[in-house]
């Protein structure tokens, strides 16, 4: 199983789900860190504001933010190396990093709303 690192921006709480205006893409993406869990799919967070030093022991992500400052966060890293930088994935990306099939109901549809295509 591959592992996932994900170097988040300064937050208030490890998950970035608190206080009065929260951002809907960290519910989004807590949640799908849930589900990637869930399925067994090995994934850590760290978050700036409360563990700086994991940002700079890594010398992928103290290179980033070296050359991009914050912009370049979240870094996520795919077993070591970066696999995305400056947005989270999705629910897909994690899926697919980790080799892990999601059920037909999860999966983005491609604009078909029944199967076979014929709308209901």
């Amino acid at each position: 199983m591959k592992s996932i690192q994900v170097f988040d921006p300064a937050m208030c709480c490890s998950s970035g789900v608190c206080g009065t205006d929260v951002d809907q893409q960290l519910v989004s993406f807590s949640a799908d860190v849930d589900w990637a869990r869930q399925n067994g799919i090995a994934i850590e967070r760290f978050n700036l504001a409360q563990q700086p030093m994991a940002f700079v022991e890594n010398a992928i992500v103290k290179g980033l933010l070296e050359r991009s400052g914050e912009s370049a966060l979240p870094v996520i890293l795919v077993d070591g190396e970066v696999a995305l930088a400056g947005r989270y994935p999705s629910r897909d990306d994690l899926a697919r990093w980790a080799g892990v099939a999601q059920p037909a109901e999860q999966k983005n549809t491609t604009g078909k709303c029944c199967s076979g295509g014929n709308c209901c």
